[in-house]
């Protein structure tokens, strides 16, 4: 049986309470996060980024983000299934999630 659904409020506070969280945890430029339509964020130290679409993007849904920095999904696991799209050298958060375990 799963979780009892969450109101689009509370889901977007969620969201954007653990977007600004990585982004305190791991400070940087270099990947952009991405999870329509709540919010995005940039972390991860390395080359800043500062027009067009950056070269390091992940992209999620809402309830599949709360699953990785909760910890009840695995990064591997979501971009193996194609539930996150990362694109770039850099676009890899195996290291930085879970936020919360």
């Amino acid at each position: 049986m799963g979780a009892a659904p969450v109101d689009r409020t509370t889901l977007a506070t969620a969201v954007r309470f653990t977007l600004e969280e990585l982004a305190a945890r791991h400070e940087g430029n270099s990947v952009e996060v991405r999870v329509p339509p709540f919010g995005v964020t940039q972390c991860i130290p390395g080359p800043r980024h500062t027009r067009g679409t950056p070269p390091n993007v992940i992209e999620t849904d809402p309830e599949t983000w709360l699953s990785l920095v909760t910890g009840s999904l695995s990064f591997a696991e979501a971009t193996a299934s194609a539930a996150v799209t990362a694109s770039g050298t850099r676009a890899d958060l195996t290291e930085e999630l879970p936020l919360f375990g």
